[in-house]
């Protein structure tokens, strides 16, 4: 095992980074964390605000840093594809160059996502996928516009020239701690479960027929974290890809009365139709406020806490999509966990640290905390 002398994760923020961050700190790992706000409960994190898009920010923030490990775990969203990959390319270009004017650089884990083999949401349906599933990383690229690929090819080719390792980790929708997220589908599923609790209405199933019947699988964010540390400090990690999920399969219509038990209220299944998360919330913003007032939440603005778009991307999908974990599993990374078990441990997490009102589950004791 390669000691980390000094880790960076960028993206500190989100629940990826988040998780990857409270990780190296538990092991005694000197962090710093980059991002474009700043994330609570991060105390022992030394955070510093960067704008990726901008090399002189991003050296302004590391100060005098050098890391030896690098853990990025950030994208910005944009209306087009073509913007998402000229934009997401340029910061993971300019972190790089930065980087390497300062030299030490060992490793790079880089986080993507199951797009890798499925195209970018306006592409789903209107291509088949690299691969049958369960998605396996062997399989190539698809012969269209991805800006998970641009994300890799500037790691890559940044490798190439400072001569440092890389690992590449590719994970479903993460289950996974944090407020103001733009992707956060179990926190919005959570905020939708306490608006229906509060109106007296069903928990509705927003997603698609194939996703309510087909397998699937999830990422719970500790599990990301724990491989993509285990990645950057195992030499028979080097220079791969990795699937990154928790490893078992489950079905929607199996999951959601699981779910809606968890939560405190009436499950509705699919019904023939898409109902979608957009417009399920789309009147929502004061009941959520009420509710909000009335248990002395964090958060009242539903924008925070929930995002429909994200949630109705993922469950609205119409093809079945889960990963293959077994190449990880080969090499010496074995950490597990029932995707049931990570949906009650942030439930009860979020509830206990007053993101979402009271619900009836309880975590689990006996695994890493969110």
């Amino acid at each position: 095992m390669t000691e980390i002398r000094d880790a960076l994760v960028v993206g500190v923020s989100g629940i990826a980074g988040s998780a990857v961050a409270n990780h190296l700190h538990r092991e005694g790992v000197p962090v710093v964390g980059l991002s474009r706000g700043r994330v609570h409960g991060l105390t022992d994190v030394d955070q510093r605000r960067a704008d990726l898009e901008d090399r002189a920010s991003i050296a302004e923030a590391l100060g005098d840093r050098s890391p030896s490990h690098v853990y990025i775990t950030v994208w910005k969203r944009h209306n087009t594809e073509a913007e998402n990959i000229r934009v997401n390319g340029l910061m993971i270009r300019n972190l790089m160059d930065v980087l390497g004017e300062r030299g030490g650089v060992e490793h790079v884990s880089l986080l993507t996502g199951l797009k890798h083999y499925i195209g970018s949401p306006n592409q789903q349906g209107e291509i088949a996928p690299s691969s049958d599933t369960p998605f396996d990383e062997r399989a190539p690229r698809l012969p269209v516009e991805n800006f998970y690929y641009a994300q890799e090819d500037a790691v890559f080719d940044a490798a190439e020239r400072q001569g440092f390792t890389w690992s590449v980790h590719r994970s479903h929708t993460i289950v996974g701690a944090s407020v103001g997220n733009a992707m956060n589908m179990f926190l919005t599923i959570a905020v939708y479960a306490a608006i229906c609790r509060e109106l007296g209405k069903p928990f509705i199933f927003p997603g698609s027929e194939v996703r309510w019947n087909a397998l699937g699988d999830v990422t719970d964010s500790r599990i990301l974290a724990a491989q993509m540390i285990w990645a950057s400090t195992t030499p028979a990690a080097r220079n791969e890809a990795f699937n990154t999920v928790n490893g078992d399969f489950f079905r929607w219509r199996t999951m959601w009365p699981r779910i809606a038990e968890m939560l405190g209220v009436e499950p509705e299944g699919f019904n023939g139709e898409v109902r979608p998360m957009q417009t399920l919330l789309a009147d929502a913003a004061p009941i959520w406020k009420r509710i909000a007032e009335k248990h002395n939440l964090i958060e009242d603005d539903l924008d925070r806490v929930a995002s429909p778009w994200h949630t109705d991307g993922d469950l609205g999908r119409k093809i079945e999509i889960h990963a293959d974990s077994g190449k990880a599993r080969e090499l010496g990374f074995t950490d597990f966990v029932r995707s049931e078990r990570s949906f009650r441990d942030l439930f009860a997490h979020y509830s206990a640290a007053g993101v979402i009102p009271p619900v009836p589950v309880t975590g689990s004791p006996l695994w890493r905390e969110f």
